[in-house]
């Protein structure tokens, strides 16, 4: 799934100011970022199809510091230009920063603001939506990044409207993507924005990638809890939760639990995971489901009451809603895809489930821990990095923030 903001006049309506010109894409690269997402918008917009019908980009590489930079197995990288030209570019793609703990160079921070101030699309890809945050563009916004640093975005920024569900979020004037192949999702979707979908179409068909993705992050979550929510007083009701999944229960008893009324449940909550705690309670019953699907014969309605859906029809909107499936069609299209010898074998009813999946004794918390995002967050922040906060806090007193409205695609 992604989003786009199609309900934002005043973002479309921003025009170019200076020298900057709409069909020049500024590529910002910085030391340790990984080469693949590097590599794509260099791809996309840097190399002339206009043979097979996709409009020609002017691709400007910038180096966001002193090089040279160095990527994945330890090659070294020596871009042709530095942070100035950023100041002609109509779009600035940021494809991905070295590390989510540590802070961007100030004086890329400064050009990004700058860039955004003049008119300019600015992009982030994968984890370069941290960078985004770190200058102060994505506050009161929505936005994504790769679900495994979609909670320490959210628990870092906290005006920043995390999503970890989404492929790509279009919010006008500031895009973001999830990692890696997203990010060629949404590269392909600027050229849609930019000149349609018949020139997006030929180059998908150049790249032999599908021209536009439906579902979003949610089939590729990670399931398990990082070690570091032993920390947290709320440790110990995610545990019991996904403890007790089997069981019909919902966020005001897990409020209970931790002796917090349900405003404050939700809202600490939220501020660990980045999600609701109704959509995270949900998403673990709908991957509970999902693993019973592959490894037991249970009926869907059997499988509906083992992971605390009130009904059937509760489980088959859910599933669908996450995984993009009916659960009948999830389990005949996992089993197709499996060896006969490797498919569960028949379960009879009077002996009750599979040793692994006894409703009274769950998968082993260690392969079950769960969250839509992950619950706890990186280190503190460094003193560099209080000090980038103090740049990005001045450029955000002297911008209007006007979020845009975000409709499916």
């Amino acid at each position: 799934m992604s989003h786009d903001s199609t309900a934002a006049p005043d973002a479309a309506a921003r025009k170019l100011s200076g020298r900057r010109r709409k069909e020049i894409v500024a590529v910002l690269l910085f030391s340790g970022g990984p080469i693949f997402e590097s590599s794509i918008p260099l791809s996309v917009f840097g190399i002339d199809r206009q043979d097979a019908g996709v409009p020609r980009y002017r691709l400007l590489v910038a180096a966001g510091e002193e090089g040279p930079l160095r990527t994945t197995g330890g090659l070294e990288l020596t871009a042709p230009h530095g942070l100035e030209a950023i100041s002609r570019a109509g779009t600035v793609v940021v494809p991905a920063w070295r590390s989510i703990t540590s802070p961007p160079p100030e004086e890329a921070l400064d050009a990004l603001r700058r860039a955004h101030e003049e008119g300019a699309r600015i992009v982030g890809l994968c984890t370069g939506a941290f960078v985004l945050a770190a200058a102060g563009l994505l506050d009161g916004r929505p936005a994504t990044t790769h679900w495994m640093y979609a909670p320490t975005l959210a628990k870092r920024y906290p005006s920043v409207h995390v999503d970890p569900r989404e492929l790509f979020v279009d919010d006008g004037d500031v895009l973001t993507s999830a990692g890696t192949a997203a990010g060629i999702d949404l590269c392909l979707h600027i050229v849609r924005t930019d000149h349609g979908n018949e020139a997006a179409g030929a180059l998908a068909r150049r790249l032999v990638v599908p021209p536009r993705r439906t579902g979003g992050q949610e089939r590729y979550l990670d399931r398990s809890l990082p070690e570091e929510i032993g920390a947290d007083p709320l440790a110990e009701v995610v545990a019991w939760a996904l403890e007790h999944l089997h069981e019909q229960f919902d966020v005001e008893t897990l409020a209970a639990r931790a002796y917090m009324s349900r405003r404050t449940f939700d809202r600490r909550f939220r501020s660990l995971t980045g999600s609701a705690p109704l959509q995270w309670l949900i998403t673990q019953r709908v991957l509970q489901a999902q693993r019973l699907l592959e490894t037991s014969d249970y009926s869907v309605d059997e499988v509906a009451g083992r992971c605390g859906f009130r009904s059937p029809v509760a489980l088959r909107g859910h599933f669908r809603r996450q995984l993009g499936s009916s659960p009948a069609a999830y389990r005949a299209a996992y089993r197709a895809r499996r060896p006969q010898a490797e498919r569960p074998a028949d379960v009879d009813s009077a002996s009750g489930p599979p040793p692994l999946l006894h409703p009274d004794q769950p998968v082993p918390l260690q392969s079950r821990r769960a969250a839509a995002s992950a619950v706890g967050a990186g280190p503190s922040l460094s003193t560099a990095t209080a000090s980038a906060d103090n740049g990005r806090e001045a450029y955000m007193a002297g911008r209007a923030s006007v979020p845009g409205q975000r409709s499916g695609t």
